[in-house]
């Protein structure tokens, strides 16, 4: 299975100012194959340490972090020597051990020539109890489920992901009935990397599904043995309302649904653990167009997505009849798997700020505004080939952005103010506008 992080670990490799780096992501979205496949293709040797439940990793880190010691302590525990320039070190399952967070630092300032990568299920959580170590030490990478185009590589349609990384927008129209089958399947089986493994050995939809659910049980159990416990009942009922906030056709998050009567202040803990887990993805309003975004953004209003789309369907009950019904599944659960596959797509590509746009009244609203760092391009998302962007054009006409981007199930199309970009396409946005 290819993953794009693999490229930007080799990046991280080679960098001459490499720190110790922290792979954060929700769990079972691959970050413990990504680090022993990465060691495997460029290390002689991987040094795997798993920090769950391990008491001698705990003790070895629980007295000086003296790295010469440090790194006594692992080789005596792995039974072999480390070699700084030609070993991968894995700490994995990290937020088990604060303190072994805490020795980055000193290996970053003391023993930088160590290769060392670190990942957790919980790690968010983790780094925002305040685990002491000092910003600017450490590199971070985020990893997500699969997108669309790991999604063709993984399924055998390498030359058809190749096509779009060229962006031969004429060819690519020509097979546009493979894209869109493919796509289809993706909204179903969406980018968990156990699930996308089965359904590329069977092709059995229901396993997918038993998967996916097995995955949804894993993360409610989370809630129950890692949030504090005053806030598991609030987390259960906002996690579980999500499916309907985003079949709203106002997709704007309403702490009602969660329950009748409810508050912001009940549920902003709740909401900030599922955010540091890599749960869910908060998209915050804008009510202005100027660089960068985030100084215009409104805090009390946002939508909130799943980490992914195969989750979202499951949780919503989304059979698998829908896929052999033409088009029915764009327009099934009122746009909103569209829309959270555009959301999930957008966060892979690197440097983009993802918001939404409302105006004060509320009578405009366009589904998603991205800070390319050069500029602000608002994104219209429609479930079928259906061209009307009456909101995208009262944006156009207050804000006269360069480009604007309906993306539909249209063939891919530039005007002068108007670009038609296929919803398979939706990665390439950065490079396009």
């Amino acid at each position: 299975m290819y993953r794009v992080a693999i490229e930007k670990l080799i990046k991280w490799k080679s960098s001459k100012h490499r720190k110790p780096l922290i792979i954060e992501g929700a769990r079972q979205v691959g970050k413990t194959w990504l680090m022993k496949e990465f060691g495997r293709q460029e290390y002689r040797d991987t040094v795997y340490i798993n920090f769950d439940s391990n008491s001698a990793m705990a003790e070895l880190f629980a007295a000086d972090l003296n790295t010469e010691r440090l790194i006594m302590g692992l080789e005596l525990y792995v039974g072999r020597k480390i070699d700084p320039d030609n070993s991968l070190l894995i700490f994995d399952e990290v937020q088990e051990v604060p303190r072994a967070l805490t020795s980055l630092k000193y290996f970053y300032e003391n023993a930088p020539r160590y290769h060392i990568v670190c990942a957790g299920s919980l790690l968010g959580i983790a780094l925002h109890r305040g685990t002491s170590f000092p910003v600017g030490k450490v590199d971070f990478l985020k990893l997500y489920p699969l997108s669309y185009k790991e999604f063709l590589m993984a399924t055998g349609n390498e030359r058809f992901a190749q096509l779009m990384n060229n962006q031969d927008f004429q060819m690519i129209t020509s097979f546009k009935q493979t894209y869109i089958d493919l796509l289809k399947q993706y909204y179903f089986v969406g980018g968990m990397p156990e699930a996308v493994q089965s359904f590329v050995e069977n092709k059995d939809f229901n396993e997918v599904r038993e998967i996916q659910s097995r995955i949804l049980a894993a993360y409610e159990q989370d809630f129950s043995k890692h949030a504090p416990n005053e806030i598991v009942p609030r987390l259960r009922m906002l996690w579980n309302s999500i499916p309907s906030q985003l079949a709203k056709e106002n997709k704007k998050f309403i702490y009602g649904l969660v329950r009748e009567g409810a508050r912001a202040k009940e549920y902003e803990t709740a909401i900030m653990w599922l955010s540091d887990c890599g749960l869910v993805h908060k998209v915050s309003r804008v009510n202005q167009a100027g660089i960068p975004l985030r100084a215009y953004e409104d805090l009390k209003a946002f939508k909130l997505f799943l980490v992914d789309v195969g989750l979202l369907g499951c949780m919503a009950g989304l059979r698998q009849r829908v896929l052999i019904e033409g088009n029915k599944l764009f327009v099934e659960f009122k746009g909103a798997l569209t829309e959270q596959y555009v959301c999930q797509q957008l966060k892979t590509v690197e440097d983009l700020g993802v918001y939404y746009y409302t105006n004060d009244r509320g009578s405009c609203e366009v589904d998603f505004i991205v800070d390319t760092g050069e500029q602000i391009v608002p994104v219209e998302v429609k479930a079928e080939a259906n061209l009307r962007a009456k909101s995208l054009k009262t944006y156009y006409e207050k804000f006269s952005p360069e480009i604007s981007v309906r993306a539909s199930m249209w063939d891919y199309k530039k005007e002068d103010w108007l670009l038609n970009l296929p919803l398979y396409a939706i990665d390439q946005i950065k490079t396009v506008t």
